[in-house]
């Protein structure tokens, strides 16, 4: 009677076991989100260019300089290029001779073409009066083509104008770590821009 009992209460519990194994619901899966990869970002570190035009600025050393056409006789253009970083810096130096209202009207204009992406333009002043650096700073929120634009002048001879552009779509959470890092070297080109 007792191995009965024993066998029965086997069997019952075995019975349960498969039961609930069978019949329990499976768990509720979520597709996870999209991820992206990691980048290492090397620490800054600069070299001064010197560039043909009348000015020299620091580029970052993983960076390389793009020589353009120079289109007008007197404009100089280049880009600062991030082949790591999929990312460029186009800059066009003018010289100033009269002109300064519509190189800066020119700078307005181009900013604001990525209004309609933009969720914000922000725009902030440099002046450095001992150096004599001035200029605008446009920082542009958004899946914007070019998420930041600035120009910096001395007003009487000199303006550079600069832009930065992705060889990706614009995703500003994608980008985010990169646009951070360029952003600390297009800070420290307009800190230490130097006229000749």
């Amino acid at each position: 009677m007792r191995k009965l009992f024993i066998f029965s209460s086997i069997l019952l519990i075995l019975g349960i076991a498969v039961y609930a194994l069978l019949l329990r619901t499976p768990e509720t899966s979520f597709p996870k989100p999209i991820g992206y990869f990691r980048i290492a970002l090397p620490q800054p570190q600069y070299r001064i260019y010197d560039a043909p035009c009348a000015f020299s600025i620091p580029v970052s050393q993983f960076a390389t300089i793009e020589q353009l056409d120079r289109g007008e006789s007197d404009s100089c253009r280049f880009n600062i290029f991030y082949p790591k970083l999929k990312a460029r810096i186009h800059c066009t130096y003018l010289p100033v001779s009269g002109n300064i209202n519509d190189l800066v009207v020119d700078a307005y204009t181009f900013a604001s073409k990525h209004e309609m992406k933009a969720s914000a333009i922000e725009k902030s002043l440099i002046e450095e009066e001992e150096r004599k650096v001035f200029g605008i700073r446009y920082r542009i929120e958004g899946e914007a083509a070019s998420p930041l634009q600035f120009f910096v002048t001395d007003s009487t001879a000199h303006y550079l104008r600069c832009a930065l552009y992705f060889e990706s779509a614009p995703n500003p959470d994608s980008i985010a770590p990169v646009y951070q890092y360029i952003e600390r070297d297009i800070d420290e080109l307009i800190k230490k821009v130097q006229w000749r």
